[in-house]
């Protein structure tokens, strides 16, 4: 029976996704973890229980306008709750943070550092008292007219755009022209413009090449394909680009992050002569506190910009200022992110970076008796770091509030009040409550899969350590705060990248080591150019690169960013499903095609929400939401398509099967049963088919990736680069994944992980560990070796906590 002042959420009957019409109490003002194998249900009961339920009686206090389309959203799958708090959710964004987005602009720091300057700085004499936007390189007011406040100004030049003079245009001397059909029609229109395309490059006069690469002009000349076998090709109008005006607008407005990436090998950046690379406008820059620039006290790390605050002293007003934004950056500090300074760029961090940064905001902002919904706040952080957050939570639990979390490191898990543990497995087979109560008590609950991770109730298998066949070595390595090292790594094993976030483990990995061979590959990550070893990107020289012949990359970007992208699309699965579903005996009688039962294409989908399954709802003053089509309630094709069916279900039934059903389902044929193993092979049985991208977390995109890469026939020797892999895996599905990392390995092929998993790490044949600190205080391997000799390095701040993994004294 609940009162007023009942200690406990009590949850009952909770139907949300897979849960079982579950039932649990869980007591205030504790931090309680929920923990279970991947897709067991408990985000389910945390987010999509929990917080959903407090957030849909927020609304529930808005203006009946906006209530009647929550109404539309829908309240969660619950019987009732009761005893719940207002809520606050910090759950992981995927999204990559655009190039103007900063270590200021995320904590809100800057507003107040732009506040101090214009209420506290030092003007020149006769100088008009600025706004506060004034100062601010995202303004109008504020950003340099030369630089629109980036900062720095790219160029190119003859050099970068032909690097083979002794090509002609047709065999492809502009190497920074888009390939395939484009770039043949800038060829054709250069043709038609009068212009001798099968002359070397060299041969041709200066003006003509510059006229080529530079020019503003945008000719439209009328285009006489050559005619080919069997192909009808009338005459068209085509319009001139310049190469360097295609590499400017490419590096500027593409949404493709492999085309920017591709542009920007052309162009060469260097601060903007106009303000020196501040950022602002003249007047902003003859502002100064403390002696200092605006630009300056940025660029400072938040430890000495907190030192030089403190002894700055003022006005009253510069005092008051200063003591609010030393409060704020204390708080920073303290999750160990001191070193970051207010300029850096949000691209370049790395995602627990960004995470702790988004958590040191909402400790400012003084909530008191709300309930914290975090979704895995130690994802990114290395064990050395999670001390510090544990430290945060506990601050929250402190100040009167209840801290729910969401999590599989298991570090955290022991230090946890309460523990919900679900399970026992993912899916259908799981989504039931095991364990609530002290983690102590989990020891009793023989089902969980939870309890042998948490109690290290097995001993640590002794695995032989596999020989290097060879070495990759990268010289003089300069990227970010990797000044000046020399990183060697093997092939034909399994190697782990660690260090404390920020030490550099990204850049020299997934930056440098890709950029190595992802040059020398042309970029694509196939054919090797066959010309003689040359300098890589950000370091010396590299050698060993020509004994990989393929590298595969797979990081945890969403695998789309609409309801439309899913598994089944992305994987080639989809493929399979329409052409049997084309073949059934309704179908060929209706003469429907493979591509009506596409859900992207007119015909067979629901034109209301033109195949999405779900309708856009627009609220006031609110991010915008999904709502089930009113039409088709999900289903996403028209009630024509959905007669056919095979083996009893039709296209959308088929859709939400998970794939451990699909694989029954498929059984006999031949191309869906390779993909759906691959799937299984990487714990991913409890999805769906036709699960939107944008439900995935970043972990499962990455799995899905190395599945849809595993399903293909490997030729040569492969690299593959992962970069924390295990990110939202529990520690059973981390079995999972390693076994199939290890067949990689065991099949001859190279894999290189960052990882904080000290099991992973153990579990290796060879350590790389970054640091020592993060920041400027980072970028230096710290130790190389088996990870029994990087556990006994005393210098290395994962040493001691690789030893405990490795259960050695």
């Amino acid at each position: 029976m609940s009162t007023p002042h009942d200690p406990y959420v009590r949850v009952r009957g909770a139907r949300e996704h897979n849960l079982q019409d579950v039932s649990v109490d869980i007591p205030r003002d504790t931090l309680t973890v929920f923990t279970g194998v991947s897709g067991s249900g408990k985000s389910s009961l945390a987010f999509g229980t929990i917080y959903a339920e407090a957030q849909r009686r927020y609304f529930e206090s808005v203006a009946p306008y906006a209530r009647r389309l929550i109404h539309q959203v829908g309240a969660p799958a619950v019987g009732e709750v009761t005893g719940l708090p207002p809520a606050v959710s910090l759950e992981q964004r995927r999204s990559a943070p655009g190039a103007r987005s900063s270590v200021g602009t995320v904590t809100t720091l800057s507003n107040f550092l732009r506040m101090l300057f214009s209420r506290a700085g030092d003007y020149p004499a006769g100088a008009e008292r600025l706004d506060s936007d004034a100062f601010s390189p995202n303004t109008a007011a504020g950003a340099c007219p030369r630089c629109h406040g980036l900062g720095l100004v790219h160029r190119t030049t003859e050099q970068l755009l032909v690097p083979d003079p002794s090509l002609s245009i047709r065999d492809g001397a502009i190497a920074a022209w888009p390939g395939a059909w484009q770039g043949k029609n800038l060829r054709d229109v250069l043709d038609a413009l009068g212009h001798d395309i099968d002359r070397p490059w060299g041969e041709l006069g200066a003006e003509e090449r510059e006229w080529i690469l530079f020019t503003d002009e945008q000719p439209v000349v009328t285009v006489h394909p050559v005619r080919e076998a069997g192909r009808i090709q009338r005459p068209y109008q085509g319009t001139y680009m310049s190469a360097r005006r295609y590499v400017m607008h490419t590096f500027a407005d593409s949404k493709s992050r492999t085309l920017r990436a591709k542009a920007e090998r052309f162009l060469t950046s260097a601060p903007c002569p106009a303000c020196g690379g501040s950022r602002l406008r003249p007047r902003a820059m003859a502002v100064t506190f403390a002696g200092r620039t605006i630009a300056e006290l940025a660029a400072l790390p938040l430890t000495s910009l907190s030192e030089l605050l403190r002894t700055a002293g003022g006005s009253d007003t510069a005092r008051v200022l200063t003591a609010d934004l030393l409060a704020r950056i204390e708080t920073v500090t303290e999750l160990g992110l001191g070193y970051l300074s207010l300029d850096r760029t949000a691209p370049t961090l790395s995602s627990g970076e960004l995470q702790r940064l988004r958590l040191a905001t909402q400790l400012r902002s003084g909530l008191f008796g709300v309930v914290y919904v975090l979704d895995e706040p130690s994802a990114g952080l290395h064990p050395a770091d999670t001390e510090s957050l544990l430290g945060v939570l506990g601050r929250l639990k402190e100040a009167g509030n209840s801290v729910f979390v969401v999590e599989h490191q298991m570090d955290v898990v022991r230090r946890a009040d309460w523990l919900v543990d679900v399970g026992p497995l993912a899916g259908e087979h799981g989504g039931r409550v095991l364990h609530s109560g002290p983690p102590a008590g989990l020891a009793e609950v023989t089902e969980s899969a939870t309890r042998r991770f948490l109690f290290d109730e097995e001993p640590v298998p002794v695995r032989e350590v596999r020989a290097p066949s060879g070495w990759l070595r990268l010289n003089g390595v300069d990227r970010h705060n990797v000044r000046g090292v020399d990183a060697a790594f093997p092939l034909g094993v399994f190697t782990a990248v660690t260090g404390v976030s920020g030490s550099g483990k990204s850049t020299l990995v997934g930056q440098v080591l890709a950029g190595a061979l992802a040059d020398r590959q042309g970029g694509t990550g196939k054919d090797p150019d066959p010309a003689a070893e040359r300098p890589a990107p950000w370091c010396d020289s590299a050698q060993g690169l020509e004994a990989v012949d393929r590298l595969v990359q797979v990081d945890q970007r969403p695998i789309g960013r609409t309801p439309r992208s899913n598994l089944a699309t992305y994987t080639g699965l989809f493929d399979v499903v329409r052409k049997l579903f084309a073949g059934t005996e309704t179908a060929r009688e209706r003469g429907y095609r493979a591509g009506r039962f596409s859900f992207n294409v007119a015909g067979g989908r629901c034109e209301t929400c033109q195949g999405e399954g779900f309708v856009s709802v627009e609220l006031l003053f609110l991010p915008s939401t999904y709502t089930p089509c009113p039409d088709c309630h999900g289903a996403r094709y028209n009630p024509q398509t959905l007669e056919v069916t095979l083996r009893g279900l039709d296209i959308a039934q088929v859709l939400d099967l998970t794939v451990e059903s699909a694989a029954g389902f498929f059984a006999g044929t031949p191309a869906a049963e390779r993909s759906l193993r691959t799937l299984l092979d990487v714990g991913l049985g409890y999805l769906r088919l036709g699960q939107p991208a944008t439900e995935l977390s970043g972990g499962e995109a990455q799995r899905i990736k190395l599945a849809t890469e595993l399903q293909r026939t490997r030729r040569g020797h492969t690299l593959y680069l992962l970069d924390e892999p295990t990110t939202g895996l529990h520690p059973a599905d981390v079995e999972v994944l390693m076994r199939q990392l290890h067949g990689l390995v065991d099949a001859g092929d190279t894999v290189v992980v960052v990882e904080h998993d000290m099991a992973v790490v153990a579990d290796a044949d060879w350590v790389i560990d970054l640091g020592p600190g993060g920041g400027g205080r980072g970028g230096r391997i710290v130790a190389a070796g088996t990870p029994d000799e990087v556990s006994r390095v005393p210098q290395s701040r994962t040493a001691p906590y690789l030893r405990a993994a490795l259960r050695r004294d």
